[in-house]
């Protein structure tokens, strides 16, 4: 047998030896070559591990934990995230109530909802560091919409309207908010992705392209 009839022969034992080993069994996941980028932490902070070993065989720390503990030993019940205390309300760091209109409560909105933010250089400053961020791929830098050169989702979409145009012109901040928060038609909700008080803050923004020429 030839040295090149040997050299394939190992070489394919070789990675069927290598495939079987890394095959996951009931309760075994395989080999992983990269676990702390399968089993990161830092994503999963609401995972309650209290085995004090878990994760020791990837443990790049000194102490003497696993790599997934993440019980807090001072809380009941070893709990790193602790409830809440019974008929409470969460509160932002300026008092804010969390928004709890449905979605189809938009004309109510647009009645009663007033933006508890000042109208001053400093709201408007920041409201359109976050309506660059958050609304020009649809809307544009200017809120001309579908017809804003710099609007390149809404061009593509089209029937995005023009802020200072029409009846959106006209419409109030209450029901801005109201939208922002929760989306209508083809727009979708960005109330999980924009706390309340920066939307207000894009609110007041909006409002000063309603008023273009």
């Amino acid at each position: 047998m030839n040295t090149n009839k040997i050299f394939q022969i190992l070489f394919f034992g070789l990675v069927t030896v290598l495939v079987v080993a890394c095959k996951p069994g009931k309760d075994d996941p395989g080999t992983e070559y990269a676990p702390n980028m399968y089993h990161a932490v830092s994503y999963e902070p609401l995972t309650q591990i209290t085995e004090k070993d878990a994760g020791a065989w990837v443990s790049s720390d000194e102490d003497e934990y696993g790599e997934y503990y993440n019980s807090n030993p001072n809380n009941p019940f070893g709990m790193t995230m602790r409830k809440p205390a019974e008929n409470t309300v969460p509160r932002s760091e300026n008092g804010m109530l969390p928004y709890r209109l449905p979605k189809d409560s938009v004309e109510l909105a647009a009645r009663t909802l007033k933006n508890p933010l000042p109208d001053n250089d400093k709201i408007l400053e920041e409201g359109k560091v976050l309506y660059t961020k958050y609304c020009t791929h649809c809307h544009g830098e200017n809120g001309g919409g579908s017809m804003d050169e710099t609007a390149k989702v809404g061009a593509v979409y089209q029937g995005v309207p023009s802020y200072s145009a029409g009846a959106t012109s006209q419409l109030s901040e209450g029901h801005i908010f109201h939208v922002i928060t929760h989306g209508i038609r083809r727009m979708g909700a960005h109330g999980s992705q924009v706390q309340q008080e920066d939307r207000w803050k894009i609110v007041r923004y909006v409002q000063t392209l309603q008023k273009q020429d």
